[in-house]
C-alpha cells in the first residue's frame, strides 16, 4: 500500500485526476514551449490550479466546514471550462492539420452519404427550437446528476460520479489532440448562413451564440472555421451524455427519468444541428466505454489507499 504524504491523502479522486492532467498540461508547455505562445503564462496557471485544489482539499476534508466542503465540489464546474480554453490554446501549435476529411470519408463509407445533409430533409423550425434548447442542456446533466444525490445524503456515489464526469470530460480532451475537427456546420455546410439554412424559433440564434463563444467564435468573428475549437472527435457532448446517463441508472437516481430523455435528445442534436459527424458519436461510446469501464478501479484504488470507503460498482452489474 503505497504511504501518501498527509495533504495527498487529503485529496478526494477527482482532485487526484485534475492534477494529474494539469500536470501533464504543464509538461506539454515545457517540451513544445518553443511552439506555445502562451507557455510559461499557462505553466504559472497550472502550478496555481494544482496549488489550489491541494489548499481546498485539505482545507474541505481536515476542517469539514460545510462550506468548504460545497466549494470543494463547485470548484470542478468553471475548472471543465477553463481546462477546456487551455486545450484549446494547446491543440492548433501542436496538432495544426485538421482531420474533418477523415471523419467525413467514414461517415460516407457508413451511410453512403451525409448525415447531416440526410436530417436537413427532416429539419422544421419547432424541432430546431427543441433540439438547441436540449444541446443547450449538455453541462447541466452531470450537476443534476450530483445534486439529486446530494440531497439523498448519497456522498460517496456524488464523489464516485464526480469522478467518472471529470475523468471522462479529461479523455475526451485527449482526443481532441489525436483527431482535430471543426465539424459539418464548416466542412459540409455554409456556417455563415446556418440561422437562415436551420432557424429556430424564438431563441435558437440566442442559444448558438452562447455555443459559439464559448467555442472562441462569438458573433461577427471574421474566419471563424481558422478560431473555432478543435472539438468534434470523440463527441464530448456524446461521451459525457452517456456518462451521466450510465451513472444515473446504475446508481438508481431518480434524475434518471429526465436525464434518459434528454440525453437522447441532446445526443441526436449532436448531428442535426451539424456541430458533429455520426464517427464523433461512434468515438463518443467507444471513449465512455472505457471510461465507466476503468472508472470503478481507479476510483477504489485510491479510496482504498486513502483510507476511504469503495463504491460498490462495476461496468456490467452492481455488486
Amino acid at each position: 500500500m503505497p504511504n501518501f504524504p498527509s495533504p495527498v491523502k487529503k485529496l478526494k479522486a477527482y482532485d487526484v485526476v485534475v492534477v494529474i492532467f494539469y500536470l501533464f498540461l504543464t509538461f506539454l508547455n515545457i517540451v513544445f514551449s518553443n511552439k506555445i505562445e502562451l507557455w510559461k503564462t499557462f505553466i504559472t496557471f497550472n502550478i496555481l490550479i494544482i496549488t489550489t485544489v491541494f489548499i481546498l482539499a485539505y482545507a474541505a476534508e481536515t476542517y469539514r466546514i460545510k462550506i468548504l466542503r460545497i466549494l470543494h465540489y463547485l470548484y470542478l464546474i468553471p475548472l471543465v471550462l477553463i481546462t477546456f480554453k487551455e486545450v484549446y490554446y494547446l491543440i492548433r501549435p501542436l496538432r495544426p492539420n485538421d482531420y474533418d476529411y477523415l471523419l467525413i470519408e467514414i461517415d460516407r463509407l457508413i451511410f453512403g452519404g451525409d448525415p447531416t445533409i440526410f436530417l436537413y430533409k427532416i429539419s422544421h423550425p419547432i424541432l430546431t427550437e427543441i433540439l438547441q434548447i436540449v444541446y443547450g442542456l449538455f453541462y447541466f446533466l452531470p450537476i443534476i446528476l450530483a445534486i439529486a444525490l446530494l440531497i439523498k445524503r448519497r456522498l460517496l456515489e456524488t464523489d464516485f460520479a464526480l469522478f467518472v464526469v471529470i475523468y471522462g470530460f479529461f479523455l475526451s480532451y485527449l482526443g481532441y489532440f489525436a483527431l482535430p475537427a471543426i465539424g459539418p456546420r464548416f466542412t459540409l455546410h455554409d456556417f455563415q448562413n446556418e440561422n437562415i439554412e436551420l432557424p429556430g424559433i424564438l431563441i435558437t440564434d440566442f442559444l448558438r451564440n452562447i455555443t459559439n463563444t464559448v467555442e472562441s467564435i462569438p458573433p461577427g468573428t471574421p474566419n471563424p472555421e481558422q478560431l473555432v475549437q478543435r472539438d468534434v472527435f470523440p463527441s464530448g457532448h456524446t461521451m459525457i451524455t452517456l456518462v451521466v446517463i450510465f451513472l444515473s441508472v446504475k446508481l438508481k437516481s431518480r434524475s434518471r427519468f429526465f436525464i434518459i430523455p434528454t440525453g437522447i435528445l441532446l445526443i441526436f442534436a449532436t448531428v442535426y444541428l451539424r456541430y458533429h459527424y455520426v464517427v464523433d458519436l461512434i468515438g463518443g461510446l467507444v471513449f465512455m466505454i472505457f471510461c465507466v469501464f476503468t472508472s470503478p478501479y481507479l476510483f477504489n484504488w485510491w479510496n482504498k489507499n486513502t483510507g476511504r470507503s469503495a463504491i460498490k460498482i462495476t461496468f456490467w452489474k452492481n455488486d
